[in-house]
């Protein structure tokens, strides 16, 4: 069944992680795994040094720099119950640096370290801020919310 606006937002939100894609240099769809936080509408991304990486030189920055949109896809899995299954897609729109203000990216930076504990007391090599043009999704059940408000929020459970 199709989510409401307002349920994509909270799933969005409550999701842990998602896959962004970006449009690829050749016309292909470039998908990397991302850690996110919704601040208001908009949606931020660091580029960050804690995991490991040759550089920070990404390719979804090469491709952002060429394409400023980007699809970010969240799901809700659980092999033995498909009832609880959910996915939510946001259209964005990368927000340029001089259109991004001290105080939102700071409080990005604030809501990204609180939500990933693994970037408290470390600097990102750089922030991706989306504007959200439209989101949609989809859950198994008529009570998508249901699973995450049982498992106190983020609904990723370890039931596998």
């Amino acid at each position: 069944m199709r989510l409401t606006n307002d349920q994509c937002w909270a799933n969005l939100a409550a999701a842990d992680h998602g896959v962004l894609c970006t449009n690829g240099a050749r016309g292909s769809i470039d998908a990397v795994p991302v850690c996110f936080v919704v601040v208001g509408k908009a949606i931020a991304s660091p580029i960050d040094t804690v995991k490991a990486k040759d550089t920070t030189e990404l390719g979804r920055l090469k491709n952002l720099e060429a394409d400023a949109t980007a699809t970010l896809l969240c799901e809700q899995w659980v092999r033995h119950d498909w009832s609880r299954l959910w996915w939510v897609k946001a259209q964005l729109a990368r927000r340029s640096g001089h259109d991004l203000s001290a105080t939102l990216r700071e409080e990005c930076e604030e809501e990204l370290r609180h939500k990933y504990f693994q970037y408290r007391g470390t600097e990102f090599a750089d922030l991706l801020v989306f504007n959200v043009k439209s989101v949609s999704g989809w859950a198994a059940s008529e009570d998508p919310d249901a699973y995450r408000r049982a498992m106190g929020g983020n609904g990723t459970g370890t039931d596998y």
